[in-house]
């Protein structure tokens, strides 16, 4: 018989689902609260638990948290899309509108312990396949197939092409590529090809020989040389200029690197691993990048979900880093209150993993006298930014930019959830496709030196537009 929680405070309908499910062969226990619950029962015990989305003391949703891998079947009055929506991103498996059918009832429960005893007993079989990634967490589906695809193409010398939004481990990925082939015994070498000014990256990446160009007082080994026999990581490979990707192409066809002003060529044995989050296809057919090149590195491409489409995870993901800069700041283990589970669940988290990293360090450092981290120590209300206020000294206020010209909107309501930082990136991101670097240096407040800087810092990868407006 499998064994079913309901969680439902209204006794009268808490009574008829009982009946109902013990008439379907179900074995049910019930509590009126999550609280109840929690303190009666394991929740790990259950194979199904259904509980009312709003309970008094705190919602069903904290059920999804506590009942590990327990599905958590919703039921609601507030019978909307949103609630739906709400619930099903925080982990729900399904979503029940009171006053329920019946028959629809008994068919979700069904479905839903039929397909996790099929998932159970298929575990086993898949477990050496989907082990996860060193540093990466995430038990998702789609973290799952990505993990089985790094395993397949690890041991290859395959060319691979990593594409995914910023701050979703592009890096790692390339880590664990290398880390489980035989290059292993040997370096990988990683570049940020955003990072470099355009002059200097191809004496970076092949190498150059003394006189070669004014300031090359001696030879000097490229990043690619350095990499023979291991794997070079090239990060936003789409940043490379056209004479770069030429020289790379040659590098990847014939196996061999020829030094800036040398007229001799040295073998080389490197596999490369690319990363980009732009559209490499369509640069390629705007003539911004190599199509030979793209067809060259495109032979298999690994792409990595956003923190938005992963679900839990970014609840285990969170509850990890807490752990994290707890221990980093020597604060006693905090944890997330359920409206901060809430929040973070809801938000689109624009910088992923790395935007999540600086929202648990901010508010470490913010709780006091609390064992809890409330959403308000989050900041991470998207809906507060200014974006198109300039940063700079004479418009900050305690650390908070301040709005200018004609927007009438108090400081308060525009950017307290910001830091500085956030507000640099975000404004970065969506403004560097249409407009220059120097047009978004002067927006910003701050020479185009300074924003080159807080670029690599922040690991913000230049586009074609604004790289151009570099040389110019």
């Amino acid at each position: 018989m499998s064994k079913i929680l309901i969680v439902e405070d209204e006794n009268i309908i808490r009574n008829a689902l009982r009946k109902l499910l013990e008439r379907n062969q179900y074995e049910v226990s019930e509590a009126p609260s999550v609280k109840e619950a929690t303190s009666k029962f394991n929740l790990k015990d259950f194979d199904l638990i259904i509980s009312d989305l709003r309970l008094p003391g705190a919602p069903g949703t904290d059920l999804i948290k506590l009942a590990g891998e327990t599905p958590v079947l919703i039921m609601t009055s507030y019978a909307s899309l949103r609630s739906a929506v709400d619930s099903m991103r925080m982990g729900a498996v399904d979503y029940v509108a009171k006053p329920f059918d019946h028959d629809e009832m008994v068919n979700a429960v069904k479905r839903v312990i039929g397909k996790a005893k099929a998932a159970n007993k298929a575990a086993p079989q898949g477990l050496t396949a989907s082990k996860a990634i060193a540093g990466m967490i995430g038990s998702s589906d789609v973290m799952q197939d990505l993990y089985n695809r790094i395993h397949k193409v690890a041991p290859t010398a395959a060319t691979v092409l990593i594409h995914g939004e910023t701050g979703t481990g592009k890096e790692l990925v390339a880590r664990a590529l290398h880390e489980e082939s035989q290059r292993n015994n040997h370096l990988m070498i990683s570049v940020n090809c955003a990072a470099i000014p355009d002059t200097l990256i191809e004496s970076e990446l092949f190498g150059h020989e003394k006189g070669a160009f004014t300031g090359a007082q001696s030879n000097r080994e490229g990043l690619v040389a350095a990499a023979d026999g291991g794997t070079l990581f090239l990060d936003e490979i789409g940043e490379l200029p056209l004479e770069a990707q030429a020289r790379l192409l040659r590098v990847l066809q014939e196996g061999e690197v020829r030094p800036l002003g040398s007229v001799e060529s040295r073998k080389v044995d490197v596999r490369l691993v690319a990363a980009t989050h732009r559209d490499l296809r369509k640069l390629a057919k705007e003539g911004k990048f190599r199509e030979d090149l793209y067809f060259r590195i495109n032979v298999v491409q690994l792409t990595l979900p956003p923190l938005r489409e992963r679900g839990r995870d970014i609840i285990n993901i969170a509850e990890s880093l807490l752990q994290r800069y707890c221990s980093q700041f020597g604060k006693p283990q905090l944890k997330l209150s359920a409206d901060a589970v809430d929040a973070i669940m809801a938000y689109p988290w624009p910088g992923n993993v790395r935007e999540l990293e600086n929202a648990m360090q901010r508010a470490v450092i913010l709780c006091e006298d609390s064992n809890e981290i409330g959403s308000h120590l989050l900041s991470i209300d998207g809906d507060s930014a200014t974006q198109d206020t300039p940063i700079n000294e004479s418009n900050m206020l305690f650390g908070q930019p301040r709005t200018l010209g004609g927007n009438s909107r108090p400081a308060k309501e525009t950017s307290e959830d910001l830091s500085l930082e956030d507000y640099f990136q975000r404004f970065v991101i969506e403004h560097q496709d249409t407009m220059s670097e120097t047009e978004l240096a002067r927006k910003l407040g701050v020479s185009r030196k300074c924003l080159w800087e807080r670029r690599q810092r922040l690991g913000i990868p230049r586009t074609k537009n604004s790289a151009s407006s570099l040389a110019k």
